[in-house]
């Protein structure tokens, strides 16, 4: 049986490994708070300077040249072109909200055999490229497609009726057939989260569907509405590859204008003040769908 103090011996270097990581464990806070916490933003904010903010700057720096905006301003291809530009985003944008609205509906609350892989896809189409859905529709209904290749074996005749592609009407059908399930998307997931309980009550007390839609659905879909209709005009003013693959030549918009200034006519200067108008009306409408969002809870 050993003496007291020799039972204490024998605790002191367990007690002192525990005081030596406890002391470690410490110091190493201390350690980390001695760099700033601006540090870590440097090297991000130094690859968005470089990528992004150099060749900005550069745009805006060219545009600056002397007469360059009053020439732009003054010019009838760019009133044109900003005009097309504004009146295809609505108007895509509207078709969107509509189609978008109603198929939604259909998804979420009309059972059908399928449904749930028809949300699924919908999923996937969000990552095709928009000129494969132009591609496919001219396949359909473009100068030799199937549409019109039908109508010239069954009537004779050397073309077929089919010709709106190359017109405003096909890039408006392009979008609105590409863009529409960026709205279906944020309206599946507000339906989603919304109680049958009140579709359910509003039955039992004799709605007709198209009230329950009109009272019950819609004021619930607002904000879902309000942010995938705010994102859809982002990217329909922007829209550059739907435009191009339709072939529609008298269809100038914003960014078909800044590739004829650079590529057909080589004048940077004009590109350049068109490009940064056109940015200033995508931030603008950005700043917008990011409070429509923020409120929707998106």
């Amino acid at each position: 049986m050993g003496s007291p103090g020799s039972g204490l011996k024998e605790r002191r270097p367990a007690t002192g490994v525990v005081h030596t990581g406890s002391a470690l464990a410490e110091r190493l806070p201390a350690t980390r708070r001695t760099v700033p916490r601006w540090v870590w933003a440097l090297p991000p904010v130094a690859v968005l300077a470089v990528v992004f903010l150099y060749p900005l700057a550069l745009v805006v720096q060219e545009s600056l040249a002397p007469g360059a905006y009053g020439d732009v301003f003054a010019s009838a291809s760019f009133r044109e072109a900003l005009v097309t530009t504004v009146w295809l985003a609505v108007a895509s944008t509207v078709g969107c909200l509509v189609l978008g609205f109603v198929l939604a509906v259909v998804i979420a609350f009309v059972p059908f055999p399928g449904g749930k892989a028809v949300s699924k896809f919908i999923d996937v189409f969000l990552s095709f490229p928009s000129f494969l859905i132009t591609l496919a529709l001219l396949f359909l209904y473009g100068t030799v497609g199937m549409a019109n290749g039908v109508w010239t074996d069954v009537t004779g005749d050397p073309s077929g009726p089919f010709q709106f592609l190359t017109t405003p009407w096909g890039v408006l059908l392009a979008e609105i057939t590409y863009f529409t399930p960026f709205v279906m998307r944020p309206l599946l997931a507000a339906f989603s989260q919304m109680e049958t309980a009140q579709l359910e009550v509003a039955s039992s007390l004799g709605a007709r569907p198209l009230r329950i839609v009109r009272q019950v659905i819609l004021p619930e879909a607002l904000p879902a509405l309000a942010a995938g209709g705010s994102l859809v005009l982002v990217m329909c003013l922007n829209e550059f590859g739907i435009v191009l693959f339709t072939g529609a030549k008298g269809v100038t918009t914003l960014p078909m204008l800044v590739y004829s200034k650079v590529i057909l006519e080589s004048d940077y200067a004009a590109a350049c003040v068109v490009a940064v108008v056109n940015v200033a009306l995508s931030v603008g409408l950005y700043v917008l769908y990011r409070g429509v969002s923020r409120r929707a809870g998106a």
